[in-house]
């Protein structure tokens, strides 16, 4: 084989094999660090990039994805002196990639140790009861101390969440009496409530019927008072009705007649009928009585008649 071939050949392995070194293909949501002789030269960006052979290296790669870290269970104490097992994830993305770099030798430890440390200050303020109505803002408490700690590493902490809160045994059956104790109470409460609440509408119930009763009897006896005075008012009026006719009637031809008439036949009725009643009749003295009683009516209607017709000649005068 020609020597010359033999070189050729190698030369050209060698240059695949330095364009292949050299030639970097970074892909979407990646940053590439680049060094050149052992300093930071620049970021590379998705696409393709040649560096230069012997001079640059890609030192460091980071992806740019929202990444999670799960933060492992550590035990932390609460103000009231209980020890509880909290763990959590933290949401977090590099928005730097030298600062990334360089800032920090590894931000994933780095920020998940802070993390805990973080859980357990903000754990320690607040009592046990208090820390499963709390997580919001624990968790908002912890993303505002890493973010602050992280900035300089070019890393943006986007949220943390606590997974799991464990108090000790004792303490969840301590705590599960008391949820009992309180549900009890507040059916306790709301039964006791429900029947003031329905002694209250009875009452209010009966004191409208009483109510209504008394407006119904106060009507009533209005409208018997009414009906009572418009009786009274009409048998008044035809009373005086009839007293006016019979007036009327004696100031005509044969009117003293007909009432002396009467009289007598009204008399001798009413005699009959006291001797049929009882076993005692009371004869009068002298017969001339019924003569001389109805010679007193006969007067009294003449008077009457009299007072009529002079204050009817007077109204007309």
């Amino acid at each position: 084989m020609d020597f010359g071939f033999i070189v050729a050949l190698a030369i050209a392995i060698v240059a695949i094999i330095v364009v292949i070194k050299t030639a970097v293909v970074v892909p979407q949501q990646n940053a590439y660090i680049v060094e050149s002789l052992g300093k930071y030269s620049r970021t590379l960006g998705a696409g393709f990039h040649i560096l230069i052979p012997f001079l640059e290296r890609v030192a460091y790669r980071h992806t740019l994805k929202e990444q999670a870290i799960d933060v492992e269970e550590q035990i932390c104490i609460t103000s009231d002196n209980v020890q509880v097992g909290v763990d959590g994830v933290l949401y977090l993305q590099v928005m730097e990639a030298s600062k990334a770099s360089y800032g920090i030798g590894d931000y994933l430890f780095a920020i998940a140790q802070l993390a805990q440390t973080t859980l357990r200050s903000e754990i320690g303020k607040i009592e046990l009861d208090k820390t499963f109505e709390e997580r919001s803002h624990i968790n908002v408490r912890v993303v505002e101390e890493l973010d602050q700690a992280s900035n300089p590493w070019g890393v943006k902490v986007l949220r943390y969440e606590i997974k799991n809160i464990n108090p000790p045994h004792d303490v969840l059956t301590a705590m599960e009496k008391q949820m009992r104790a309180e549900r009890e109470k507040r059916a306790t409460v709301l039964e006791s409530e429900g029947v003031r609440d329905a002694k209250i509408n009875e009452a209010e119930g009966e004191k409208q019927r009483v109510i209504k009763e008394s407006e119904a009897a106060k009507q009533q006896q209005i409208n018997e008072a009414e009906g009572e005075a418009a009786a009274i008012l009409a048998v008044a009026e035809a009373t005086a009705e009839g007293l006016r006719k019979v007036a009327a009637a004696l100031n005509q031809e044969g009117g003293d007649k007909a009432m002396q008439l009467r009289v007598a036949e009204d008399y001798l009725e009413r005699f009959g009928n006291l001797a049929k009643e009882g076993n005692t009749l009371i004869v009068p003295a002298n017969l001339s009585d019924v003569a001389s009683m109805i010679g007193a009516a006969t007067t009294v209607f003449e008077r009457t008649a009299d007072g009529a017709g002079s204050g009817g000649r007077q109204g007309s005068g």
